[in-house]
């Protein structure tokens, strides 16, 4: 039996300050243990159009990661701004416990923002493997294509980083369980909270889902956790093989 236990955190993220977003992050998660640590999309500095100023340039964020996963013998996942052969990305990492890492590059930029005259946008869909789980990598402004992320039984589970302002909440809160029931997939939707350098509001908003729309999270002051069990969801899609009526599509570049 495959379970896997998720701890997010509701991080007020400081403003273009990666070592206070590292200490704290460290001094909240001290004392949780979990087998996966969700942190928001860009955590250690805010979702920041100014990449030339703020990007890792020498893996700053991607070291800590690796730090604290080996700490904590624990995988770590989030979002940060690098920049890799002279361009910018929103680069989703996923660390594992023993150090070794992949990593999704948001795919469909936020061009409300002007992210997209910013970053690159990565062109590959990411699915990792741990502890027996399938699990795709996706970040905020993905969450609105669906056929971006449509099952084609190839996945158990969804991890969505964000930033989501408090003005356009409904369409998050909305559109996480929708993806979560559409991909009869495990989903953990994680914003963050408090206000950026933009003056944007955060509310926390950070939910957990089963497949058939049901909220499978717990919250403790800024933590969110949740509990995966790999024979449920196999059970749950036995009796409901809805994945098997699918339409067939390809995505062209």
């Amino acid at each position: 039996m495959s379970i896997l236990t998720i701890t997010g955190l509701n991080l007020d993220i400081a403003w273009k300050n990666k070592e206070e977003n590292f200490k704290k992050i460290e001094n909240k998660l001290a004392s949780v243990e979990a087998d996966l640590f969700l942190l928001p999309e860009m955590f250690s500095t805010g979702f920041c159009m100014e990449a030339e100023e703020v990007a890792d340039r020498n893996e700053e964020s991607l070291i800590w990661m690796k730090s604290f996963a080996k700490n904590k013998n624990s995988a770590v996942a989030g979002s940060v701004s690098v920049e890799d052969n002279g361009k910018f990305y929103n680069r989703f990492y996923f660390v594992f416990p023993d150090s070794s890492f992949e990593y999704y590059d948001k795919r469909h930029l936020f061009s409300y923002s002007g992210e997209d005259k910013i970053y690159t946008a990565g062109t590959e869909r990411k699915i990792i493997d741990y502890k027996g789980f399938k699990i795709l990598l996706q970040v905020c402004f993905d969450l609105r294509f669906p056929v971006f992320s449509r099952n084609q039984n190839d996945y158990d589970a969804a991890l969505y980083v964000a930033n989501w302002p408090k003005s356009r909440i409904d369409a998050w809160k909305s559109l996480i369980k929708a993806r979560s029931i559409e991909n009869q997939a495990f989903l953990f939707g994680l914003n963050r909270i408090g206000t950026d350098g933009y003056n944007l509001e955060y509310e926390e908003s950070s939910m957990a889902y089963f497949p058939d729309g049901r909220e499978i999270s717990e919250r403790k002051s800024d933590l969110i956790t949740t509990e995966w069990n790999l024979d449920e969801l196999k059970e749950f899609r036995s009796r409901f093989p809805f994945l098997k009526e699918r339409d067939e599509f390809e995505i062209i570049p």
